[in-house]
């Protein structure tokens, strides 16, 4: 089991670094978007502990939050 989750830790840290490389093009809101999505996927993966409907549903809080922060930059 540790195994499967060091594999998706390992899977979301790239996932994160790729999509990092291509906000080149992206304005500001969209980067507030991505980053909170980023960021929400790992706290619900950590507290769910690697459970996928919590990475799911923290990738989704987050990028709302992101997004709405993002609104007033």
């Amino acid at each position: 089991m540790k195994t499967v989750q060091k594999i998706a830790y390992t899977v979301m840290a790239a996932a994160v670094l790729l999509g990092a490389a291509g906000c080149e093009g992206m304005s500001k809101r969209d980067k507030s978007t991505a980053i909170g999505a980023g960021a929400g996927a790992v706290g619900g993966a950590v507290l769910t502990g690697g459970s996928a409907l919590g990475t799911v549903g923290g990738a989704a809080v987050g990028g709302i939050i992101g997004n709405e922060v993002g609104k007033n930059k």
